[in-house]
């Protein structure tokens, strides 16, 4: 790390540089810098296998620095010091490499830069500092005599909130993976899979409507918020004196100095955690049964309680943990060359979030499979022959629940060749061993004769050759070779 200015106060505190490390194998820089003036710069530093720290709080509970992904690439984050626990990400359009061109500069916007690539990522400011708050905010201050926050990063998150971080109708918390992210509707808090690139229209699997149980949502008077409250509970507002909604952590007004967090985890639920002093501890979660998250077992996966997960495809097994290659599990089948599909049908399946989807009443199974066919995007229905109720399936078909209820039936489109993958892999497994037995049951059997051959042809040779005076093995005991055993034994 180089840094080109300091305020006079930093320059004599830098002596007091230190190196912490944690019991997860990440070391952090933890310098006295804690603030950052126009004319700042730091470069990745070669030395460093996992964290370099640019800035903290005062507390030095906090740290925002460069972490090493992948051994090659860096990413701008805050971490948690006392866990090494990731709580804020620069959104960067692609990793950065971790290497020197590659800098992090304050000229009033704080940028990430290199001379190729140009700007990975900057926060489009005019500003004179920047500040690391003892919440882990992040904060670009004017130094005015206000000191006015003219950014934040609370009001970017990433997949985590922080205790007293208000989360709006305008922000969206999107899990590492990018596969799921929770956002506020007019009364409620959602879940929402993005099953299908570049659909607009993803997959609500969780809605939590506001109970209204303190006060209501009054129309005209502004959007609901979310914030996580230090008693242990999340909470909906449509302002400071109007709470709308109370979902109660573990902890729920338990007295104790530890702080809290909720993040969106890459399976699609949300949980809280609480931190003791020494360790994180699960508070809360959205969803409590595995089998209703939205993708539990993978693509064309079968989630039955309280046994593994398993494949709606009979044939295939599910021991590496998907059912499918991704391939054969993306778009739809309205391309010409992605158009040719087998159909799968399995009775006793619903989907985990049906109530959240839309249906259609049909009159039998046959029209309800017939409205899928006949469509190029749908991937699969599930039908009750109860209820009548059709519930069409258009992105790629994933974990589908396994119930006692043989009426209700999955119709499912396959891409050819789908699932068959692991059952040539186990069949030319299978092949190859029972090749490779035979070849060496070959050799032992055939090495067995060769030994016999020489032994015989050994015997019969040194008659011939010793005129039926050599016997074993040795055929020349007169030999030179010979002699010299006999002498070394003397």
């Amino acid at each position: 790390m180089s840094v080109t200015r300091f305020r006079g106060t930093q320059f004599l505190l830098l002596p007091i540089f230190f190196v912490l490390y944690t019991n997860t194998g990440f070391w952090v820089g933890a310098s006295s810098t804690q603030e950052l003036l126009r004319g700042f710069t730091a470069t990745p530093d070669s030395s460093v296998s996992s964290f370099q720290s640019l800035l903290s709080d005062s507390t030095g509970n906090y740290s925002l620095g460069f972490l090493r992904v992948n051994r090659t690439q860096l990413a701008l984050v805050v971490l948690h010091v006392p866990s090494s626990e990731q709580l804020w990400i620069a959104n960067t359009t692609r990793l950065p490499r971790w290497s020197k061109p590659t800098r992090l500069f304050f000229n009033g916007s704080l940028v990430i830069s290199d001379p190729h690539t140009r700007v990975f990522w900057s926060s489009n400011t005019d500003g004179d500092r920047v500040l690391l708050s003892n919440t882990s905010n992040i904060q670009i201050q004017k130094l005015d005599d206000s000191h006015s926050v003219i950014w934040q990063s609370f009001d970017f998150p990433t997949d985590t909130l922080v205790e007293n971080q208000n989360f709006t109708s305008t922000m969206t918390l999107v899990s590492s993976n990018g596969l799921y992210y929770m956002r506020l509707g007019s009364n409620f808090i959602g879940l929402y899979a993005k099953f299908k690139e570049g659909s607009n229209s993803d997959q609500i699997y969780l809605k939590h409507k506001a109970m209204e149980a303190k006060a209501h949502i009054i129309d005209g008077q502004g959007p609901i918020y979310a914030l996580l409250n230090s008693d242990g509970f999340l909470g909906m507002y449509q302002n400071e004196s109007a709470l709308v909604d109370v979902q109660a952590f573990s902890s729920f007004q338990q007295t104790g100095s530890g702080i809290r967090r909720v993040r969106i985890e890459p399976d699609g639920n949300l949980k809280g955690y609480y931190w003791t002093g020494s360790s994180w501890i699960l508070d809360y979660q959205a969803i409590s049964d595995t089998c209703e998250l939205p993708s539990s077992c993978g693509s064309f996966g079968l989630c039955q309680p309280g046994r593994d997960c398993s494949c709606l495809d009979n044939r295939t097994e599910h021991n590496s943990g998907r059912c499918v290659s991704p391939e054969d599990s993306y778009g739809d089948f309205c391309s010409s060359d992605d158009n040719k599909y087998v159909v799968l049908r399995r009775n006793g399946v619903e989907l985990p979030y049906k109530e959240l989807m839309r249906y259609e009443e049909m009159a039998s199974l046959e029209a309800c499979e017939s409205a899928c066919d006949i469509n190029c995007t749908c991937w699969g229905v599930v039908y009750s022959n109860t209820s009548g109720f059709c519930y069409r399936i258009d992105y790629p078909i994933q974990t589908l629940v396994g119930v006692g209820d043989e009426t209700k039936v999955g119709y499912f489109k396959m891409r050819e060749g789908a699932g068959k993958e692991k059952v040539d892999v186990g069949l030319r497994t299978g092949i190859g061993l029972l090749c490779g037995a035979v070849l060496v049951f070959g050799g032992v059997v055939g090495f067995g004769l060769y030994k016999l051959w020489r032994r015989k042809r050994g015997v019969s040779g040194y008659v011939e050759d010793d005129g039926g005076l050599g016997v074993g093995p040795y055929k020349g005991l007169g030999s030179a070779s010979f002699s010299s055993i006999e002498l070394g034994e003397r």
